[in-house]
């Protein structure tokens, strides 16, 4: 409390006023943690940023939003260094140099995080937030244009708490650690605002993923609850089969997934490895917090997603918004009015309305029902690609490759890969007087790593001729796909000549 007050005088010590966007773009550190509650309790909008992110999804997010303030650290201030000047709304830029880590000096334009805290008193009187003020924002990638804003408001925690109960299973006296980045939706709703709102002691580990070192943090805390990613777990499953038994993991009572579809292998393998299933559920950057969940109280069924929580409504429907019998494919879909709903894009009312459809909020994602209640995840109805549980957009990352000086044109899509459930693949066209080479394969996929982040860039790139194309010159992502996996190309009457 009092290290999250101090941060709320600095916040309005720097001029923030309710309302305005306070953007935090650092490793799992504490002081993330304190910056994010400190400026809620100042009442602005926080805007968590994925600790690996290159410099432009920085910039669009930032552009976009008009932050006034970004907290970073020195090494991730020096990655962005170059669009800094672009961020005409910036006005401050607070360092967090942890235990003096970095020997460089900060930026004379820019602030100390340690000496701000140091001058700011540790009483505050929290700003007045209603539940409809704006609270967060995460940015969420779609087929086209760049990654938009979804905001959520104050009345979201509501869900998050009462998911972190009915879902988590979250107990007084647990230990819990949520292995997901604070830049992405699952670190903030439940790396942070479910633990904190149910008073649960939990676990923040700074490192990397590696098998060992999991098990290790699970038995050096005694974590009691853990809830990670499909991805994640399949590493898990690919490491040593011995390594848990060289552990004493027989604390964990309770686990669960989310973030992508976890195959019924995995919750076998859960089972057999920890004496316990993984409880898959689903929801999304857009929902803010679990709709749909494997109840502790309930059978697992592996690779269903489970049933809604209580409160909310969801459907299978046709292209009609009809709903369709049990056991049938269809559009996964919302009746709209949970509390956790994001209540905008920013700066993008069209796009939020286009999400609505005759009393329905529609996920994007297709799925069945069974007739027990059970749903069932079958996969994306646009372009948007899964990869290790972070939503890309392929609109994005082509944006990001045709900067590359060889390259004329570039399409994306999602390729399936057992542990990440797809990674990034890109086809591209090069430009008169390049050829293609292992050489420029390398230089054009280390080029994409530095404009957009690992997690994001492609993981394999081919060269063709061309791209498929409509007459109207929009790429046919749909065909690259059926292309790659050797899959039927389906209507090709609106391509374009060759």
């Amino acid at each position: 409390q009092r290290l999250t007050n101090k941060f709320a005088n600095v916040m309005q010590s720097l001029g923030i006023q309710k309302g305005d966007r306070v953007f935090i773009f650092m490793d799992r550190l504490p002081e993330l943690y304190v910056a994010f509650f400190g400026a809620l309790k100042a009442g602005a909008v926080v805007g968590p940023l994925f600790s690996a992110f290159g410099p432009e999804p920085v910039r669009d997010r930032m552009q976009d939003s008009g932050a006034k303030v970004l907290v970073t650290q020195p090494d991730l201030r020096r990655k962005i260094g170059e669009i800094i000047p672009e961020l005409f709304d910036l006005q401050h830029i607070l360092i967090v140099n942890k235990d003096s880590r970095d020997p460089a000096p900060i930026d004379p334009q820019d602030l100390s995080y340690d000496e701000e805290m140091n001058k700011a008193s540790e009483d505050f009187t929290t700003v007045a937030t209603g539940q409809y003020d704006y609270s967060i924002m995460h940015y969420t990638s779609g087929t086209t244009g760049k990654p938009k804003g979804a905001v959520h408001r104050h009345q979201a925690v509501v869900q998050q708490m009462a998911t972190g109960r009915w879902v988590l299973d979250l107990h007084d006296d647990d230990i819990y650690w949520c292995t997901a980045d604070p830049g992405w939706v699952t670190g903030t709703s439940y790396g942070m605002l479910a633990p904190w709102t149910n008073g649960v002691t939990q676990l923040i580990y700074e490192g990397g993923f590696g098998a060992s070192r999991w098990y290790e943090q699970i038995q050096k805390h005694k974590v009691t609850v853990w809830y990670t990613a499909p991805t994640a777990i399949r590493m898990l499953m690919k490491a040593v089969e011995k390594v848990p038994e060289r552990f004493d993991l027989s604390s964990l009572r309770y686990m669960c997934s989310v973030g992508e579809p976890l195959n019924p292998e995995a919750v076998v393998w859960g089972d057999d490895v920890f004496g316990m299933p993984f409880h898959d559920n689903w929801w999304q950057t857009e929902t803010g917090a679990i709709m749909c969940a494997n109840y502790p109280s309930m059978e697992v069924r592996p690779g269903s997603m489970g049933r809604p929580i209580p409160g909310v409504q969801l459907a299978i429907v046709d292209e009609d918004f009809n709903e369709v019998p049990d056991g049938e494919d269809g559009s996964l879909v919302v009746k709209p009015g949970w509390p956790s709903m994001f209540h905008g894009y920013w700066n993008n009312a069209e796009m939020y309305n286009s999400r609505f459809r005759k009393g329905w909020y529609i996920t994007g994602d297709t799925a069945r029902k069974d007739s027990d209640g059970y749903y069932w995840f079958v996969g994306r109805a646009d372009d948007v690609i899964n990869t290790a549980g972070h939503l890309v957009g392929p609109f994005e990352v082509e944006s990001a490759l045709i900067e590359h000086p060889a390259v004329a044109e570039a399409g994306v899509i999602g390729k399936p890969d057992e542990i990440a459930m797809e990674i990034v693949k890109a086809f591209v066209s090069l430009k008169d007087g390049y050829e293609e080479s292992t050489k420029l394969r390398n230089e054009i996929m280390r080029f994409a790593r530095e404009k957009l982040s690992n997690a994001v860039a492609p993981r394999e790139i081919d060269f063709i001729p061309s791209l498929p194309k409509t007459r109207s010159g929009k790429i046919m992502r749909r065909l690259l796909k059926a292309r790659e996996l050797g899959l039927p190309e389906g209507d090709t009457s609106t391509l374009e000549d060759d």
